[in-house]
């Protein structure tokens, strides 16, 4: 019986089209669809262990990232305000907390920039780019981008995120400061029903103010463009899942008195690193979610695609290759992978070693920084069928058996250069500016491909 219904459970989730589905019923599928991906992704362990690698580089990058951050603040003349925003992210720790934002706070002052030397900032900087670059390798892995930023875009971003973020943490905290202080809310918080009001708001604060946080990180740190929409989705996921972790972890750390029983003085230590993981895996985790929202074709039940045979593979790289080549001779917006998966009713995964195969070929280049497009890197009056298709057919020579001269091989290869010269007869000469004024001449191609507009 419970196998029956969990049959039909999958069957009434997966096997539906979510754009056929009206709106109420296809936001509830789309986040059932997420949570068993989400699910299988943190079971898959890649996630996991990208977060592992944060928690390591972060106690690498920890002080010359605070020492710039103090930096920064102490130009503003507000150097104090770095004990409250970690006393802020360390607060489930408990009360050992304040023995490590002491040592962390010690270790920050005595970093003095001007005697460190050329050498040593140049260390000093790298070290924090370093954090920053592995956060943003992440966000890449996770959105399936392989081309991380440029070396100056790298530094001139990068560099902005220092500056800024300092500053805008000592905003947040002078108006939380100054809200609290304030006579007026004091008034109001004696007076019912705004004292409850006042209360639920000031317990609702954190919640918004991660939430932007994260959503501004999934927006920015991708090196590709994301929209406004999932970013919000990633980042509200994010921010209240942060903020309620970080009230139960405090009621973990208030009782594990066994950790302490067992690790004496090092167990605060061992709590610091499960919630520096906690906390970058909770990162990973958002930026997956506005990832799916915004490519819900990747809600698939299987955790990757089934391999392609050969002539499906053809089969696509004529196809992408057409639409592709019919938008550059019309003067159409140039096509991007993700919109071609969509068109097509193909598994990126497929579209993307489609489009290395031909990258590599030199049938294809991949233009722009955050947004990819694909376009023709020869004259598609020059580039033949046959050759596309012998592009993506082509292999790992190594994986061929080797020769060997007896009867049953001889056979064998000349049946094989038999199909070979029956392919190139029924090709010809045919390029693929022929195939598109074929394709024209019947008509063209619909709408819905003409208008190939880079993904926002």
């Amino acid at each position: 019986m419970l196998s029956g219904i969990r049959t039909r459970f999958n069957a009434a989730i997966w096997e539906p089209e979510l754009e056929n589905m009206k709106a109420p019923r296809r936001w509830g599928v789309t986040a059932v669809r997420l949570g068993q991906v989400l699910l299988r992704d943190i079971q898959n362990g890649e996630i996991t262990m990208r977060a592992m690698g944060l928690v390591y580089t972060t106690l690498l990058s920890l002080v010359p990232l605070l020492a710039l951050a103090f930096s920064m603040l102490k130009a503003f003349g507000v150097d104090n305000a770095l004990r409250p925003v970690l006393h802020r992210f360390l607060a489930p720790l408990g009360p050992q907390a304040d023995d490590i934002i002491d040592k962390v706070v010690g270790f920050v002052e005595n970093v003095q920039v001007g005697v460190l030397g050329a050498i040593g900032v140049v260390l000093l900087m790298y070290s924090v780019i370093s954090l920053i670059q592995k956060v943003e390798n992440g966000c890449n892995y996770i959105w399936q981008v392989r081309k991380p930023r440029s070396l100056g875009r790298r530094f001139t971003e990068y560099l902005s995120v220092l500056i800024v973020g300092p500053i805008v943490v000592l905003a947040a905290s002078s108006m939380t400061a100054s809200l609290s202080s304030n006579t007026v809310v004091s008034y109001l918080s004696t007076i019912e029903p705004f004292g409850t009001s006042l209360y639920v708001a000031g317990r609702l604060v954190p919640y918004f103010l991660y939430s932007i946080g994260f959503t501004f990180l999934f927006a920015f740190m991708p090196n590709t463009r994301v929209n406004l929409l999932p970013a919000i989705g990633g980042g509200v996921f994010a921010g209240v899942l942060w903020q309620t972790a970080s009230l139960g972890f405090a009621v973990f750390a208030a009782n594990s008195s066994n950790y302490n029983a067992i690790y004496s003085s090092f167990a605060i230590i061992i709590l610091l690193l499960v919630w520096l993981y906690v906390s970058w895996l909770i990162m990973l985790t958002g930026c997956r979610v506005s990832f799916l929202l915004q490519h819900t074709e990747q809600l698939t039940r299987n955790p990757s695609p089934p391999r392609l045979g050969a002539a499906d593979r053809e089969q696509i790289a004529l196809l992408m290759m057409g639409l592709i080549g019919y938008n550059f001779m019309q003067g159409n917006p140039p096509w991007q992978v993700a919109r071609l998966s969509r068109y097509l009713r193909t598994a990126p995964d497929h579209v993307y070693a489609i489009v290395d195969q031909l990258v590599a070929k030199n049938m294809l280049i991949e233009s722009g920084d955050t947004s990819v497009t694909l376009l023709p890197r020869q004259d598609i009056e020059c580039l033949k069928v046959r050759d596309i298709i012998e592009a993506v057919r082509s292999g790992d020579a190594a994986a061929a058996p080797g020769p060997r001269d007896d009867r049953l091989h001889r056979e064998v290869g000349r049946w094989i250069e038999r199909n070979a010269q029956a392919r190139a007869q029924t090709f010809g000469t045919l390029s693929l500016r022929e195939l598109v004024i074929e394709t024209m001449r019947d008509g063209g191609i619909d709408d819905a491909a003409k208008g190939a507009q880079p993904v926002r």
